[in-house]
């Protein structure tokens, strides 16, 4: 099972009012487990950068200025995201601005549907408390330290640690160590023995023994 978890970052709030995708990150999830192979790319936005949303990403006009446009990276984002499901913080936000960006050059949108809203899970299993990134981390204890700023691939991987939190754990080594069996010595039982015979035979049995020789017609040893 091929899973994408997904971020984006942009230059406002308004996917269909004039803001932009400004950065996408995603990390593939193979059986719950973190492949280690990422995608991100910066984008330049044909616009200018709101200082609210300076403030929260870091990404400047000037940076942005020799990225590419939204048009130019796209077929390597479908072809990493391919057909798999989409794990995202607040899906309607990113696939509302991916949907618009994609709009925007002729392209097919993509379907809610086969997303999984990280925040819904959160929110279903820690009703009334607060469920954004930071706050789950602090809950599962993860390390974000390195979050001073957001960033769409720091935020994917991060968020890739909460969403197997919240389903169940993350997921145990696929190699198990093996338990040394202790195996009890195997006891042998002896069949009891019957001692030799330590005496000469009685007159008696000899005597029999010689009547019984008597009897043998052409014993061998006498051949």
């Amino acid at each position: 099972m091929r899973e994408i978890v997904l971020d984006t970052e942009t230059t406002g709030l308004k996917a269909n009012g004039g803001d932009r995708l400004v950065e996408i990150g995603c990390v593939e999830l193979v059986n719950h487990v973190a492949t280690g192979e990422n995608y991100q790319v910066y984008i330049n936005p044909e616009r200018d950068m709101p200082d609210e949303a300076f403030r929260v990403h870091g990404l400047s006009e000037e940076f942005l200025a020799d990225k590419p446009v939204f048009a130019d990276v796209i077929d390597g984002f479908l072809e990493f995201i391919q057909d798999s499901t989409l794990i995202i913080h607040n899906a309607e936000f990113d696939i509302g601005f991916l949907n618009a960006e994609l709009s925007n050059i002729g392209k097919s949108t993509l379907p809610m549907d086969r997303t999984i809203d990280t925040v819904k899970i959160a929110r279903q299993k820690f009703p009334g408390v607060r469920v954004n990134l930071d706050a789950l981390c602090s809950r599962f204890q993860i390390d974000n330290t390195n979050r001073t700023l957001h960033g769409a691939l720091l935020d994917a991987q991060l968020l890739s640690e909460v969403y197997l939190e919240l389903v169940g754990g993350r997921q145990p080594g696929l190699e198990l160590a093996a338990e040394k069996a202790k195996t009890k010595p195997e006891t042998v039982e002896s069949t009891p023995q019957k001692p030799a015979r330590a005496h000469a035979p009685t007159s008696d049995e000899a005597a029999a023994h010689e009547e019984f020789l008597g009897q043998l017609t052409d014993p061998i040893w006498r051949s």
